[in-house]
């Protein structure tokens, strides 16, 4: 999903529930029980995920760090909408639970406070959508144009996003 796409679906929570039924209608979203250990498995991956882009960054193969840093990122949202009792099965549809469940807009100090707590913020959003791009970008393009600088912020912000999740599921 591109950036104006993604502003757009944040700003109309009509857009947004409109791809949501349809992604229901398509099968490619649909509810399920809360299972703790699936939620726990995603967790799971996430972290190991990150250890192969740690692993990985010594010895150089930085599109494959990108490829790992999405995937950590991905497997944490995935944790997230099954919290929230949705199982999705692709990554535009996990992008728009999540949009829906935890990005809130127009809060008040103190529920600026609990979103910071609780809820994901833009920037967390942007990211995931970012990460995808360049994650497609690492598998698909035949160039390989990416630093270790670039990697190690791609790292921390993968690892920051999952600590939020984390903190999320642990607080619910």
């Amino acid at each position: 999903m591109d950036i104006k796409y993604l502003d757009k679906m944040l700003s109309d929570n009509k857009l947004l529930l409109e791809k949501i039924r349809n992604y229901f209608e398509d099968g490619s979203i649909i509810t399920i029980a809360v299972n703790k250990e699936e939620i726990r498995g995603h967790l799971l991956k996430a972290d190991n995920n990150l250890k192969f882009v740690n692993d990985n960054i010594a010895l150089g193969y930085f599109d494959w760090c990108i490829t790992g840093c999405y995937y950590a990122v991905y497997h944490a949202a995935l944790a997230l909408n099954i919290l929230k009792g949705y199982h999705s099965k692709n990554h535009d549809a996990t992008l728009c639970i999540l949009i829906k469940e935890y990005y809130r807009k127009g809060v008040d100090a103190e529920e600026i406070a609990l979103l910071n707590k609780f809820f994901l913020d833009y920037q967390e959003i942007l990211f995931y959508v970012q990460s995808k791009q360049k994650r497609e970008d690492a598998s698909y393009s035949t160039q390989i144009k990416f630093d270790k600088t670039l990697i190690s912020g791609l790292r921390i912000k993968s690892a920051l996003f999952i600590d939020k999740a984390k903190q999320i599921i642990a607080n619910t």
